[in-house]
């Protein structure tokens, strides 16, 4: 009889051994959740709170690159040209990732043809085109500005050169 009093202690202490183990592992799964959500949580504010370019930002280095374009295409300097059509484009692809919710965003594809037939002038080193493209890109420049209530941003075909410090010929 002692034996079998011996065994069921023994069995109570190794189920409530079992059902303390049990216990804490859950509490600690718990706790584990709990870090997590608190790391996720501060990953997100920290998310919220990081640096993220405006649209005004965006649309002065295009402006820069739209001067530098000009002066580019007129020396017949077509790697620098090429090299600011893309800083262009580069520039309107950050505008639709860092700027989505803006609602000027969804009127940036109408600069896209403009850009193209630049993009071919410039391929065919082709001074005259290069000059009606650019032409046409600037007044789409405009046109977008009038469209999101931006007209008193007009753009123009630039006179000196933004930079004194960069030669514009071909080396």
């Amino acid at each position: 009889m002692f034996s079998t009093a011996h065994n069921l202690f023994q069995m109570k202490n190794a189920l409530f051994v079992c059902s303390l183990i049990l216990l804490v592992s859950c509490g600690q799964n718990e706790n584990k959740e709990n870090q997590m959500r608190r790391q996720i949580d501060s990953l997100r504010q920290n998310l919220d709170n990081t640096y993220k370019p405006g649209l005004g930002e965006f649309m002065s280095g295009i402006q820069v690159h739209h001067a530098k374009l000009w002066y580019a295409g007129i020396n017949s300097n077509w790697k620098l040209a090429d090299f600011e059509i893309n800083e262009i484009i580069e520039a309107l692809d950050d505008i639709k990732k860092y700027n989505a919710d803006r609602a000027e965003v969804k009127s940036i594809g109408m600069i896209y043809p403009a850009i193209d037939s630049l993009n071919a002038s410039i391929k065919k080193h082709d001074q005259e085109q290069f000059k009606a493209g650019f032409q046409i890109l600037t007044n789409i420049c405009n046109n977008c500005h009038r469209a999101t209530a931006h007209e008193f941003n007009v753009i123009k075909v630039p006179e000196t050169p933004p930079f004194s410090n960069q030669e514009f010929k071909p080396q």
